[in-house]
């Protein structure tokens, strides 16, 4: 298990090499100039002697492949550098709205497995029946749905009309309902309809029918043998899913003026804030890999045989 891991973390680094390198190359062919949106910021007139100078304080002038290697070697070194509108470290500024955005990553993925699992069930329990039908309706909704118009529906239906919900910011756990109802809703009625898939075959297996020969409870069947086995295809999904929420937040933060990464990340590309962008890029990725490796680790504990060096 620890040789598996340490492989794993080796292979970290030509990953964020990579991704580095690709974000870089995005970023300078991205049109505008961060000297430019930075002088006007400011209410200076952006001359050409302006915006060659204040180019030649931010290091902009430097060829590209001497500027990427700068910041390659600050980010070896733990340091992401400054950012160009607030002149604040970059990892001060992603650490401090890391935490919002875990807290609405976290919660639309609760959601998403709590709704996943019990429509799953019952529509596995209800084969073709009326709630079955309905679930394969609503997963044809779900995935066709953009998450900022479900979001902006959510918003007009109950925080408008019904005043239930406030319509942005982020405080008390009434504020992170609609957010996680927006980011999960779509991938949860999907999730669904996996698992139904999923545990539909399981229920037909030889091992089942022994169970119930037995005379064992359904439920017990249900829930201590069919359902761990119709998980293991989807627990691979679910980490993709985490990775999938934690960057589809960048819509959802914005629409409710969540204070996290995903609001910060766009504020920077408005900004042409090139330091934080790439550590959120930076930042991301490693939680991204980091939940496909506790995945892997899970999908081990679950199928004992399953042997995470092969």
């Amino acid at each position: 298990m620890l040789s598996y891991l340490g492989k794993r973390f080796l292979f970290l680094i030509p990953l964020w090499l990579g991704i580095s390198l690709i974000v870089f190359l995005f970023l300078q062919l991205t049109p505008g100039d961060p000297a430019e949106i930075l002088l006007r910021k400011e209410g200076i007139e952006p001359t050409r002697e302006a915006i060659e100078a204040v180019r030649r304080k931010m290091g902009l002038d430097d060829p590209p492949y001497l500027q990427y290697g700068r910041w390659i070697w600050k980010v070896v070194h733990l340091d992401l550098g400054n950012s160009y509108r607030t002149g604040e470290p970059v990892a001060k500024e992603l650490f401090t709205r890391l935490p919002a955005t875990l807290e609405l990553t976290f919660a639309s993925f609760f959601l998403m497995v709590l709704l996943s699992l019990s429509a799953g069930i019952l529509s596995a329990m209800k084969a073709y029946g009326r709630f079955d039908r309905m679930g394969i309706a609503l997963a044809i909704f779900g995935a066709s749905i953009p998450s900022f118009w479900l979001g902006l529906l959510l918003i007009y239906l109950f925080s408008v009309k019904l005043g239930w919900f406030p319509v942005m910011g982020r405080g008390s756990l009434i504020h992170l309902i609609l957010p996680a109802l927006t980011l999960g809703f779509g991938t949860a009625v999907i999730q669904a309809r996996l698992l139904r898939t999923s545990l539909g075959e399981v229920l037909r297996k030889d091992f089942i029918r022994v169970a119930m020969a037995k005379g064992l409870r359904r439920g017990r069947i249900l829930l201590r043998h069919a359902l761990p086995n119709a998980l293991l295809p989807l627990l691979t999904t679910f980490g993709v899913v985490l990775g999938r929420l934690l960057g589809g937040a960048v819509i959802v933060e914005t629409i409710f003026s969540w204070p996290g990464l995903g609001r910060l990340a766009v504020e920077a590309i408005l900004q042409r804030d090139y330091p934080v962008i790439q550590g959120y890029v930076l930042l991301t990725a490693f939680i991204f890999v980091l939940i496909n490796l506790c995945v892997d680790v899970g999908y081990r504990l679950l199928d004992p045989r399953i042997e995470l060096g092969r």
